[in-house]
């Protein structure tokens, strides 16, 4: 017997992100929707924290796309490494990934992601900020330089991709780890579900299952 699960959508839904990470999470939940980018200015402002940068870049990507689609319910999210209170971008070449990578060798880091979804016609804006704790183990430069050759870390905030090679580089996780690669699913779904633009699929249910 064919067996149906997981989410539908409901409401038409936007993701404002060109990140296959994000939409990737988005299909393997079942739901359709559809990808529009704005461009905005991702500036550190003076004295801005991380919780602020990304609840700010995620408002300002959202609102952007939702002045197109003023119908459509538009997600979304920006994402940052942060060590010690230091934002930690992509790194601008092999050599920058290595120096990141020793940086964040055998201490905490903390994973920011802001999101946004909101809806023009409804008059709706929900806003979070979700931070994952993530321990480094201790890695030498060689561990690096042949992490950092493999080309995985060079698109990457805090030049490493946890649900790739870079697995390797991290020893515990304490929060959400799809936050870590770029969205925290269980928070984002939850307002989904609130904000009535998908829904459980329970079809096999009804039938009966044997």
């Amino acid at each position: 017997m064919t067996m149906e699960g997981g989410f539908e959508t409901i409401r038409q839904l936007v993701l404002a992100s060109a990140s296959p990470r994000r939409q990737r999470f988005l299909k393997e939940l079942g739901l359709k929707f559809d990808v529009q980018v704005s461009s905005v200015d991702e500036e550190l402002l003076p004295g801005e924290s991380p919780k602020n940068y990304v609840l700010r870049l995620a408002i300002e990507k959202g609102q952007g796309v939702m002045l197109q689609r003023p119908e459509a319910f538009v997600l979304a999210a920006d994402t940052v490494v942060v060590l010690e209170g230091q934002i930690l971008g992509k790194p601008s070449g092999c050599d920058d990934a290595v120096n990141m990578l020793l940086m964040l060798s055998g201490r905490w880091h903390e994973v920011w992601t802001g999101f946004c979804i909101c809806c023009r016609s409804e008059k709706m804006r929900i806003v979070k900020a979700v931070r994952t704790k993530v321990l480094f183990r201790s890695l030498n430069r060689a561990l690096c330089e042949a992490y950092a050759l493999t080309g995985e870390p060079l698109d990457k905030a805090g030049s490493y991709g946890l649900q790739g090679r870079g697995g390797f580089l991290v020893d515990r996780i304490e929060g959400s780890y799809s936050n870590v690669i770029g969205l925290p699913v269980a928070e984002v779904v939850a307002e989904l579900l609130s904000a009535g633009v998908v829904k459980p699929i329970t079809k096999s249910f009804k039938e009966g299952i044997h």
